[in-house]
């Protein structure tokens, strides 16, 4: 849709406020025992299973797949009645979505590719248009690209509606995901005006970090992205999704966002469409939970490994 500057100025985010609602979460909203059980299941159903590091070898891609596609172990799905589960996606760099597609051949998982300078977003504009292109032609289903955290901070939000179009038309047939790099925003109201923006300019999801800031995904960010969502919704009858990524590590922890995400946005959220968690560590903690949930005991973390 076209920037509508009037919207975006108007919005303002009480940050007191936002602390209050979303502090209240993991008390009032406890789960127990089966339905512990089902919301983790549904939790591993929409994580982006990723490794993002240097030493990134096909080897590893190959090891981190065979994880999406069976992520947790068979005897596990089996005593809980479960045929088959997947995580949402897997997400590497450019270099390794030819191995993450041979990887997943045949199993419906997509593969994301991080793009456009990840994770500073400082890289010429054309190579970032490049850098998409690239990956889309490559056969990556899904593009994580990085927003220019100046134009947030100067509010220029042209210049940030503009290179997020410029974005969403590289991604031609891809789903654009679009990293707001929540902790180096400054202030909540920066974080809502951008979201605003990125959903005007046609982001597919809205994400709230690269991983690699200092602060990454927090309740009230969580809040401020989704109470962005449920507005444009209301408004455009169009559903964008939201991924919150970084600092996500236990089981507990998704029990809360997905706790957010329900009565924030209702049920349709709860899907790998419109909701995932960039998170790999936290498969982890789930599997050692369901294990608990089947056994009654608790096993090793290095019982479940990532590949």
């Amino acid at each position: 849709m076209p920037l509508d500057l009037g919207w975006v100025r108007a919005l303002r985010v009480n940050r007191s406020a936002a602390e209050r609602r979303t502090s209240t979460l993991p008390g009032r909203r406890s789960v127990k025992n089966t339905h512990q059980a089902a919301w983790l299941l549904r939790a591993v159903s929409m994580i982006d299973l990723t490794t993002l590091a240097g030493d990134d070898t096909p080897g590893r891609v190959h090891r981190l797949c065979a994880k999406a596609r069976q992520p947790v172990r068979a005897d596990l799905l089996d005593a809980l009645g479960v045929a088959r589960l997947t995580t949402g996606a897997v997400c590497v760099y450019h270099e390794m979505i030819a191995p993450a597609l041979a990887a997943l051949q045949g199993t419906g998982i997509p593969v994301a590719a991080v793009s456009t300078g990840f994770p500073a977003g400082l890289s010429p504009f054309a190579t970032r248009l490049a850098e998409i292109e690239a990956s889309v032609a490559a056969g990556a289903q899904e593009i994580d690209i990085v927003i220019s955290r100046r134009h947030v901070l100067t509010g220029d939000w042209g210049a940030l509606y503009d290179e997020v179009a410029a974005f969403r038309a590289a991604c031609g047939p891809a789903h654009l995901k679009t990293i707001l790099a929540t902790g180096e925003l400054g202030t909540l109201t920066n974080v809502a005006r951008a979201s605003l923006v990125c959903m005007m300019a046609g982001a597919d999801f809205i994400k709230t970090s690269t991983g690699k800031e200092p602060v990454n995904a927090t309740l009230p960010v969580g809040l401020t992205m989704v109470r962005a969502i449920r507005a444009y919704h209301a408004a455009t009858g169009h559903r964008v999704g939201f991924k919150p990524a970084g600092g996500i590590s236990a089981a507990k922890d998704a029990l809360v966002w997905l706790a957010l995400i329900k009565e924030e946005l209702g049920d349709r959220w709860l899907a790998p469409d419109l909701f995932r968690f960039g998170a790999s560590s936290l498969l982890g903690d789930i599997e050692r939970q369901i294990e608990h949930h089947v056994t009654g005991a608790y096993s090793a973390a290095w019982r479940h490994p990532m590949g």
